[in-house]
């Protein structure tokens, strides 16, 4: 018990020593983290899959992708102007952060016109107080055919971010 006491003793006098704990709305407080050799990003995820996919007219596919193992597509469906259907996560039961589906659109012959996605994040602020239980683990999108798809007869839908807490 006597040890407990000390490092709080010493704990509270190192935050003090240093000036308390950080101020979370001076940016000058941040962590900040750099990773020399990581080279960032120039453009949207994507699943090269879409190039090599030849869809069936009328018909919608899954694109493969890096998370397949955590999760379900379910209901895909594909009409002129959109494809939708929903994502159920099956990898685990926590919070789902950030999400994005990806759709490639093809003419008859099976050739990739364009590509449109639709992108979750997790808005913390609309979650009701007290919510018990499991979050919700599906997620339902419809993604639009992009103008320069026009014409598009099917689609593939994938999955190439997935972040859950």
């Amino acid at each position: 018990m006597l040890a407990v006491a000390a490092l709080l003793v010493v704990g509270v006098g190192v935050a003090v020593l240093v000036g308390g704990p950080a101020d979370p709305t001076d940016p000058a407080s941040t962590a900040r983290t750099t990773f020399p050799d990581l080279v960032p990003a120039t453009s949207e995820p994507t699943l090269p899959a879409l190039e090599t996919l030849a869809p069936a007219p009328g018909t919608v596919v899954q694109a493969p992708g890096p998370f397949d193992d955590r999760f379900r597509l379910r209901g895909l469906t594909f009409a002129s102007a959109a494809v939708s259907g929903s994502v159920e996560v099956t990898s685990d039961v926590s919070d789902l952060l950030e999400l994005e589906v990806l759709a490639g659109f093809y003419d008859r012959d099976g050739v990739l016109l364009a590509t449109a996605r639709a992108v979750h994040h997790l808005d913390e602020s609309t979650a009701a107080p007290g919510q018990e239980g499991p979050p919700e683990e599906t997620y339902r999108f419809r993604i639009r055919v992009p103008a320069d798809a026009e014409g598009a007869v099917s689609a593939a839908v994938g999955v190439p971010v997935l972040v859950n807490e």
